[in-house]
């Protein structure tokens, strides 16, 4: 699907991608539970049959180095937007540019105008990238007594 430097693949992920993404996953929100000091975050809690059901709806994208899994983000389509979620990227790997790949990829796959996700308040390096990539701050909600979700949005065209 896309090619953003030496050996980085971006393309669809299947269902016996799963119980990696999920062991990946829950690597990457460690550092946003211990932000908020809250390990029921819904990343964390999620069961691979929950993960498995969302890719009979959802486009599950999944980037590779080297045939090594580094990341993924999903996105729905509803209502004619895109709503893209779990932007996830290897503790290892991060501030590389891939989740950048990643986001313009979710974007591309999701062949909408409108946009729409949401991260923690204090998240700040994924509110950075998020604003680097056009979204602006549409409203906040709260998830839990310790955490404000920070809703984006993103219009194009």
């Amino acid at each position: 699907m896309s090619a953003t430097r030496q050996g980085l693949l971006i393309a669809p992920a299947g269902a016996d991608d799963a119980p990696a993404i999920l062991a990946l996953q829950r690597l990457a929100y460690r550092s946003e539970a211990e932000r908020y000091n809250d390990w029921n975050l819904p990343p964390l809690t999620q069961t691979l049959a929950a993960l498995q059901a969302e890719f009979e709806s959802a486009i599950v994208l999944k980037a590779e180095l080297d045939g090594e899994l580094i990341g993924s983000v999903r996105a729905t389509r509803i209502d004619g937007e895109g709503r893209i979620g779990r932007l996830i990227v290897h503790p290892d790997r991060q501030r590389q540019g891939i989740g950048s790949a990643l986001l313009r990829a979710i974007e591309s796959a999701c062949g909408t105008e409108r946009f729409t996700l949401f991260t923690g308040m204090r998240s700040e390096g994924n509110l950075r990238l998020y604003r680097r990539h056009g979204y602006t701050v549409s409203h906040t909600t709260a998830l839990s007594p310790t955490v404000e979700l920070v809703h984006l949005e993103k219009q194009q065209g």
